[in-house]
This record gives C-alpha cells, structure tokens and sequence, in this order.
C-alpha cells in the first residue's frame, strides 16, 4: 500500500477507536466521576501498552533530545485535549460534540500552512473559512443553542491540532508505542492526582467493564493516531477524520437515543464538504497551487 493509503487506513481506525472509547466512557460517565474513570481506564491502557511495547522493543529512550521535548510538549496537548474533550462529551450529546472535531481536519491543515510554511490556494482557504462557518452552527454562539461546553470542545480541538502537528515534527527514530506509553502515562498520573481531591465511589460492574473496554478501545486510538501522522500526506489523510461522524451518529441512536437537529446537521455538513473541498484540491493541483 501506498504511505497514503496507509495514513487513510490508519486514520479510520483511530476514529473509530476513540469513538467507541467516547460512546463507553460516556455511558459509564452517568455513574462513575471522570477523574475516577480517568484513572482507571489510564491504568488499564498504559498496562496494555507497557507490555506491547517491552515485547517488541520499543521502550528505548535513544533518540535526540529534541525529539524528547515534543513529546514532552504532545503528552501536555493530549492532556489537555482529554480533559476538555470527555467534560464537553458528559454534558453534550455524541454526535455534537464529535462533530465539532470534525474540524480538526481544516485546523490542522491550517497550522500547516502557518508554522510548516506549506502552501495552499485561495479555494483552500474559502473552504477553511466555510468549515469554521459550519462549526459555529455546531457550537451556536448565541443564548438558545450555546453552552460552556461548546467552549469545552473547541479547546479541545485547538489541543488535538497542537498534538498532532508536534507529532509531524518528531524524527523517523521515536518509537511511536514510546510516545504512546508516555502520553497514557502522563494522563493517567495527571487522572489519579485529580482523585485525590475529587475522591473516588464504588465502581458498578456494568460500569467498570464499559472503563476496561474503554481502556483497550483508547490503546488502539492512541497508537494509530500517533502512526497516522507520520506516514501519508497531512492534506490527503486529515479528511478520514470524519469517518468518525458517522460512528457517533450511529453509536448516539443506538445508544444513548440522540440524533442532532437540523442545524447542527447543516453545520456538519458544511464542515465536512469543506474537508472533502481541501481533499479534492490537493489531488488536483500542484503544492503551491
């Protein structure tokens, strides 16, 4: 396959991953509190992903120091991500607020152009603008469809953004289970501190194996979302984010008996044409259009 094709491949896998990870955590969320299913679903990964990586040899520390930092600096944006991202998710419904990531794709084409110098044209940037336009329809800014949540989960796009174009930064020798073991490491710790002031409750057994679920769901997202930056081309891989859309719409009926209204529909919509818009250049044109 080509480096394309796999980023397309990996790409979906990860957002399916997280979504089935998002639809657990916020079913056991109504009786659990998040900190507590932080930490136990945190523990649970970095177990799994400990053993993985001893087993094929990917716990070495032997890459530059520079490459040290950004994982330092990618561990601190997941975690930021995780905590806006799963607060937005407890109190908004699963389609909404995963379709407000579906602008991940244009922010991160947007960074893109900003810090890595690429080039894009003015059609580019005229679906950019239109995506932005559909999240505000998501989001609602205004007294009857807006919430502090909504806040919640545009920073945690901002967050995934910063994640995922540090991790294009990182050189071929960082292991991407090394960077996945440190990622679970720092949220879990971060989680099992927060305890500490929140406390901790009785774990349901209903609610305990939706977490452990959780846990092994959010390895497999956490370890393709590292891969799938670093293979493929950011224009033609990002797109396949919104794979996880139609996850959330279905896993939302099923589930939890949500289905977004018209409005934030038409705001989806418009987020992901514009994606598809930036994908369909790409292909077209040259680099610099």
């Amino acid at each position: 396959m080509s480096p394309n094709v796999q980023g397309a491949l990996l790409m979906m896998g990860s957002m399916a991953a997280f979504t089935i990870n998002d639809a657990l955590i916020k079913a056991a969320g109504a009786e659990m509190p998040l900190f507590q299913m932080v930490a136990m679903r945190g523990f649970l990964a970095t177990v799994l992903v400990f053993l993985l990586a001893r087993h094929l040899g990917a716990l070495h520390l032997n890459f530059p120091r520079h490459d040290k930092w950004l994982v330092v600096i990618r561990c601190l944006a997941e975690l930021s991500a995780t905590f806006f991202f799963l607060t937005a998710l407890l109190h908004m419904p699963l389609a909404n607020v995963t379709a407000v990531l579906q602008a991940l794709p244009l922010t991160v084409t947007l960074g893109a152009v900003l810090f890595f110098r690429e080039q894009i044209g003015w059609r580019r940037v005229l679906a950019i603008v239109l995506g932005f336009a559909g999240m505000l329809l998501i989001v609602r800014p205004g007294p009857d469809g807006f919430s502090i949540y909504a806040i919640y989960a545009l920073i945690a796009v901002a967050s995934v953004t910063a994640r995922d174009l540090i991790t294009r930064r990182m050189s071929v020798h960082v292991p991407s289970l090394a960077v996945t073991l440190a990622t679970s490491l720092t949220i879990t710790a971060s989680a099992g501190i927060a305890t500490v002031a929140t406390g901790w409750e009785p774990v349901p057994v209903g609610a305990g194996l939706m977490v452990a679920s959780a846990a092994v769901f959010v390895l497999g997202g956490y370890l393709f979302s590292v891969m799938v930056m670093r293979v493929g081309e950011v224009g033609f891989v990002a797109p396949f984010r919104y794979s996880s859309l139609i996850w959330a719409l279905g896993l939302g009926w099923l589930i939890f008996g949500e289905w977004p209204d018209t409005i934030t529909m038409l705001g989806a919509t418009l987020v992901v044409g514009a994606g598809l818009f930036t994908l369909f250049r790409e292909r077209q044109t040259q680099p610099a259009e």
